[in-house]
């Protein structure tokens, strides 16, 4: 067991996992989403170390059981999944990549960093359809398919589409 555990690199292990989708937005994976901090190995221990998006986010369990699995398929069997939540998770862990990966999906990514986000609270917000590209939108609900998603409407296409909320 300790050779298979040096057999492999923490690089390595982070693209084993990267095959992990997110079970909400399977176009992303849980490297793409930020959701994944680190991978550790001690004592014949493999520890990955994630954070949730949301407290309570229904997603968890299904993304812990992936790892195992995964980590299993390679012959790690000594695993620890440890949920982190400081410093919590924010819209600005999605890469890039991903958030092109969302709007072709039919999400919008986050139209901003967290960062600016104090500038932003009060005011209208010009948020672009990933359907069509209008910039005429209006929410519909504060939630949408997920806790984490807002409920928009394009009143040019006049399609639905979910926000990916800044957190």
């Amino acid at each position: 067991m300790d050779f298979i555990m040096t057999t492999y690199s923490k690089d390595q292990i982070f693209n084993l996992l990267s095959e992990i989708p997110d079970p909400e937005i399977p176009v992303i994976n849980i490297i793409d989403l930020g959701i994944l901090r680190d991978v550790k190995f001690e004592n014949n221990l493999c520890t990955i170390v994630i954070t949730p998006t949301y407290t309570g986010c229904p997603a968890m369990k299904v993304i812990e059981d992936d790892i195992r699995c995964k980590l299993k398929e390679i012959g790690i069997e000594n695993i620890k999944v440890e949920l982190v939540f400081s410093p919590a998770w924010t819209t600005d862990w999605i890469s890039e990549e991903a958030k092109e990966k969302l709007r072709a999906y039919g999400i919008a990514p986050p139209d901003h960093s967290t960062v600016d986000k104090k500038v932003l609270l009060g005011k209208a917000r010009e948020l672009k359809c990933p359907l069509c590209g209008s910039i005429h939108t209006e929410m519909i609900s504060q939630f949408g398919s997920t806790a984490c998603k807002a409920l928009y409407r394009c009143l040019d296409c006049k399609e639905p589409f979910d926000y990916f909320k800044c957190l």
